[in-house]
């Protein structure tokens, strides 16, 4: 299939998937379709495509990938329905097939919570975060859900919240997202919702270590630690500290894609000898 302004490769979005410039994804398959593969690309929010009419005004100003089956029909209409009404939409080329014969990433629907009326998944954990309850809603909104929320609680209120705001606690014992083993929240996060990438692995060891006081299973665990500490002691307010965290995430998580093989040394203009 021939690339035009209109549609997206499968690895040109994954490559976009999981930074800061992401594009907004809907998924338009039809209910038989999904139910066959109940799994969403990563960061992906399912929509119906005969109403795209109603909800396309809320994407005005953001640019949309639209993913059906095989990228035909149903994500060409959609798109083009969306660009009618101001939104930058493309369609993936060859669809969410296409995706899977890459053998890239995708989510079991079956492990997201469920959203509130305004369609985010909402999550509660304990205040004054350091690493696992920076990482892991990085990981969620990167990943799963771009629009999550986060409550940040006092340690003894976390399940209670949790009981009447309908939110999903994690970071906390006995509970499904907490720490397994050896493992802590985020390994468990990356795990269940299939993101286990070389990159993502790398990204996990490395706060794992930090979380875990085990500085000797990753190298850059130490400088995570130290980042982290040190943005505990710049913010008192938690949300603050997680918009902070979300660039030191997003920076780390390129190392890992990106730069693990570059190296850097301050130039001398010494001769060779």
């Amino acid at each position: 299939m021939s690339t035009s302004y209109t549609s997206i490769s499968p690895d040109k979005l994954s490559r976009l998937i999981g930074t800061a410039n992401a594009p907004t994804l809907i998924d338009v398959r039809i209910d038989e379709d999904f139910a066959a593969d109940p799994r969403l690309i990563p960061g992906a929010t399912r929509r119906f495509h005969l109403d795209v009419q109603d909800w396309a005004s809320s994407l005005t100003g953001q640019s949309v990938v639209v993913i059906c089956q095989k990228g035909q029909k149903l994500s060409e209409g959609t798109a083009a329905w969306l660009r009618c009404s101001n939104v930058d939409a493309e369609s993936l080329e060859g669809g969410h097939l296409a995706w899977k014969e890459a053998k890239l990433p995708t989510v079991p629907v079956g492990r997201m919570p469920k959203r509130d009326g305004r369609g985010r998944t909402v999550w509660v954990t304990r205040a004054r975060p350091k690493i696992d309850r920076i990482a892991c809603p990085w990981l969620i909104r990167r990943f799963i859900d771009p629009a999550a929320v986060f409550l940040y609680v006092s340690a003894p209120e976390v399940e209670a919240t949790a009981d009447r705001f309908n939110a999903t606690p994690f970071d906390i014992e006995n509970v499904f997202w907490s720490h397994r083993g050896e493992l802590c929240t985020f390994d468990v996060m990356v795990q269940e919702f299939g993101l286990s990438t070389p990159p993502m692995v790398r990204l996990a060891e490395m706060v794992r270590a930090a979380d875990t006081a085990r500085l000797d299973l990753s190298p850059e665990a130490p400088g995570l630690l130290a980042a982290s500490l040190g943005l505990s002691r710049m913010f008192d307010d938690d949300l603050e500290q997680l918009n902070a965290g979300m660039l030191l995430y997003d920076a780390f998580y390129r190392w890992c894609r990106d730069a693990t093989g570059e190296t850097h040394n301050w130039p001398t203009n010494k001769g060779k000898r």
